[in-house]
């Protein structure tokens, strides 16, 4: 067994894989990163574009659906559609061992949709009827537009991955969307679930760069400590939120947790430990989402311990001094979203031009 087997058997934690590409699924490396300990997938724009303006794995595929008169639009979805159903079928074991825990792949509505409730209910909607499979998350942006949206999906007993979350006010909307949902509909809830991707490093970049812009011995201190107190600070929310009689009600009617998923959990800046966001992160009912380089540098050499809720006194320590030296996080995280939709909007583009060019020569 390896040290992501035994980061969920004995943290229970899930180790998901922050990356798909259609060569992983032929050659059978997808399969081998299950027999590893990696127990989901998720996907997102930027790992669509890598994939696919690269190589040649793609091009018979979209040669056929150009030549049959698709839109590269269209095109497109049923590249991204095709690989997200093989990587399903690998998957469903571990969900169905898992009873519904774990083994779900993510595939993320269009960024252009970031701002657009209706246009993300419609989509998030199609995107489910039309891949049809019970460890499908649909990702929707925790957006302010994207908090109705994710209640409607959930009230239709859809599963969605809230993606794109920074900050503790945001994350506290979106738990009640989530709660919202499940209390407007009836029955068994059971086969209704959701994460909630809580992205770390990106928080560090950025109030590291205020850090130094502020340049005094006491803010330089803090450089590399912000991220890691947000998430634990959100874990306590989440600890908070799931618990009390309104929880208790909906878990009698079989419903989940909305596990927190620590997304954007590579190291950014090299002075900081390869694997600084998986071993200061590690707990109960939590997901991290982990591209391939940090899923083994913590294979190798990760350490092991429940961290999330060790020294919650601490975190909020952090952020107090983080405050007084002049950092608000509330403009940070607004930041950071805004540049988040803009990225992901960007990659999208970027890869719609690179398929229009290679239908341009298939003509």
């Amino acid at each position: 067994m390896s040290r992501l087997h035994d980061l969920y058997r004995e943290y229970g934690q899930s180790p998901w894989l922050d990356n798909l590409r259609r060569g992983w699924i032929v050659s059978g490396e997808l399969e081998r990163w299950v027999e590893r300990g990696v127990r989901g997938i998720t996907s997102n724009p930027s790992i669509f574009q890598k994939a696919m303006a690269k190589g040649e794995d793609y091009d018979e595929q979209f040669a056929a659906s150009i030549g049959g008169g698709d839109s590269v639009a269209d095109a497109y979805w049923d590249l991204a559609t095709s690989d997200i159903g093989e990587a399903l079928r690998i998957m469903r074991p571990v969900f169905d061992e898992s009873g519904g825990e774990d083994g779900f792949v993510s595939l993320e509505v269009a960024p252009e949709l970031a701002r657009d409730t209706a246009g993300t209910v419609e989509v998030a909607r199609a995107l489910h009827e039309r891949i049809a499979q019970p460890n499908l998350y649909v990702k929707i942006p925790g957006t302010k537009e994207g908090l109705p949206a994710i209640r409607t999906m959930i009230s239709e007993k859809r599963s969605i991955n809230v993606t794109l979350l920074f900050g503790l006010e945001r994350y506290a909307e979106v738990i009640e969307a989530y709660l919202a949902g499940l209390e407007a509909t009836d029955g068994d809830l059971s086969g209704v679930s959701s994460v909630a991707s809580f992205f770390v490093s990106r928080v560090d970049a950025e109030v590291d760069r205020r850090l130094e812009a502020i340049g005094t011995e006491r803010a330089l201190a803090l450089r590399g400590r912000a991220a890691v107190a947000n998430a634990q600070l959100a874990y306590e929310l989440f600890l908070e939120k799931f618990t009390g009689p309104r929880w208790e009600a909906l878990a009698d009617r079989g419903a989940r947790v909305q596990r927190p998923l620590w997304a954007s959990t590579s190291t950014k800046n090299p002075a900081y430990p390869d694997t600084l966001y998986v071993d200061s992160l590690i707990g109960p009912n939590t997901v991290n989402t982990m591209p391939e380089t940090t899923l083994e540098a913590f294979e190798d050499h990760g350490v092991l311990a429940r961290t999330v809720d060790a020294d919650l006194p601490g975190a909020h320590r952090v952020m107090g001094e983080l405050a007084e030296v002049g950092i608000v996080m509330s403009d940070v995280t607004r930041t950071l979203e805004e540049e988040g939709v803009a990225a992901f909007a960007k990659s999208f583009d970027e890869l719609i031009a690179t398929l229009e060019e290679k239908a341009d020569r298939l003509r």
